[in-house]
């Protein structure tokens, strides 16, 4: 049986872990609102964006631009994106899983396939596999502007150009809400209208062709990177939100989850304290029957 004083120090510990899960589960929910303002207002821009260029890319001829380019390679990307900190729950488990998945399925196709890792989390998990990392970024969460993603679509945009591969792939959690989040694999490079678009639409369009002004190469000089770099801004704040969310929930579930640790364990402790006092009774009240 543990003494009392054993079971104090328990007691303790659980409702300092508390303090701290509940005070993680309102920082959650305070970084939560303004990653939530943030993605709201940039997803309709950046959907309609890749709608407008993927509309773009079925009237031009594609190979005018490298990033439009089909190619029929066998050397395929996966951007996976994962957070830098853990204490969230199943968002990161969720993403290598989904990632893994999918880095073997494109093996049993006989593609070559190489990684680039956002966030710590991702990294530390496939560096322990065999699976080759190209490139890797981190630390990028805690301060995360489109600079970061100007930076992640250049590297994406200029490798792909030159060829270091033929097919681009994401896999990210989508914020849906607060306590719900959806993992994606979505394939960024080259664009691909009917994905955008659906067969049935796509074997529907009568052709015609648009007025340029500028010229159409200038045009696609200009619109095709700046619409990579909208949809790696999008994609990081999409993860930033989910990680966020799935944080709040994870530290609200240990909060709970403590204080009914704490309650079985004083429910245990006053038994124990009882059972201690009513043994000293009884050896009080042996000892008085012995003097008689």
């Amino acid at each position: 049986m543990p003494s009392l004083q054993s079971l104090r120090r328990k007691i303790a510990a659980f409702k300092n872990t508390q303090k701290i899960t509940k005070a993680m589960k309102m920082v959650a929910a305070a970084k939560l609102k303004r990653s939530q303002d943030r993605i709201l207002c940039a997803r309709p821009y950046a959907h309609k964006m890749r709608r407008v260029l993927s509309n773009l890319s079925r009237r031009v001829n594609r190979s005018s631009h490298p990033l439009l380019q089909k190619r029929e390679g066998i050397k395929v990307e996966v951007l996976v994106v994962t957070s830098d900190r853990g204490l969230c729950g199943g968002f990161n488990g969720n993403i290598v899983r989904k990632s893994s998945e999918f880095v073997r399925q494109c093996e049993s196709r006989g593609l070559q396939v190489n990684l680039s890792i956002i966030g710590r989390k991702g990294r530390d998990y496939f560096r322990r596999r065999s699976w080759r990392i190209r490139q890797e970024w981190t630390g990028i969460f805690d301060k995360l502007s489109f600079e970061h993603a100007i930076d992640i679509g250049a590297d994406l945009t200029d490798n792909f150009a030159k060829g270091s591969f033929d097919e681009l792939y994401v896999v990210y959690n989508e914020f849906k809400s607060a306590i719900q989040q959806r993992v994606i694999v979505e394939k960024l490079f080259p664009v691909d209208a009917q994905v955008e678009f659906g067969s049935a639409q796509m074997e529907g369009t009568t052709g015609g062709s648009y007025l340029y002004e500028p010229e159409e190469a200038e045009l696609l000089d200009a619109l095709v990177p700046k619409h990579f770099q909208v949809q790696a801004y999008r994609i990081l704040l999409e993860s930033a939100a989910a990680e966020h969310g799935a944080r709040m929930a994870a530290m609200d579930g240990a909060t709970r989850n403590a204080g009914q640790l704490i309650k079985k364990v004083t429910l245990y402790y006053n038994k124990t304290r009882q059972a201690a006092i009513t043994k000293e009774l009884m050896d009080i009240v042996g000892g008085a029957e012995a003097l008689k």
